[in-house]
């Protein structure tokens, strides 16, 4: 994995927590709207269409560079739009970075000994 694909890949994970953090506050502030008076909707609205936009561009990116199948861009986009799908989308990135970590190390040590 190059740099730019590792570079995505992280934009994207460390957007994806905060994307779904400001999704459930913007789900709180939208009952609270209608049982309360208090009314920050458009504020956390504001908050969240920022992150959701930072997190469609980062994945599209990340899509472009990883050549990732349809399938699994697919199933990160859905993972934006469902109100805990960041977290998860965050685990999951994390664990593809981490894997492509190894397996470079895994390719230099055999360079190496060859």
């Amino acid at each position: 994995m190059d740099l730019k694909t590792a570079s995505a890949l992280r934009r994207l994970r460390l957007v994806s927590a905060p994307e779904a953090v400001s999704f459930l506050l913007l789900l709180v502030c939208s009952v609270l709207k209608r049982t309360t008076d208090f009314n920050a909707v458009p504020v956390m609205g504001m908050v969240h269409g920022v992150l959701f936009v930072l997190y469609v561009l980062f994945w599209a990116d990340a899509w472009n560079r990883t050549k990732w199948s349809l399938k699994t861009a697919a199933l990160y986009f859905v993972l934006s739009v469902l109100p805990t799908g960041g977290f998860f989308a965050e685990r999951k990135l994390r664990r593809e970075a981490e894997d492509a970590v190894i397996a470079s190390r895994a390719r230099q040590e055999t360079a190496a000994k060859a």
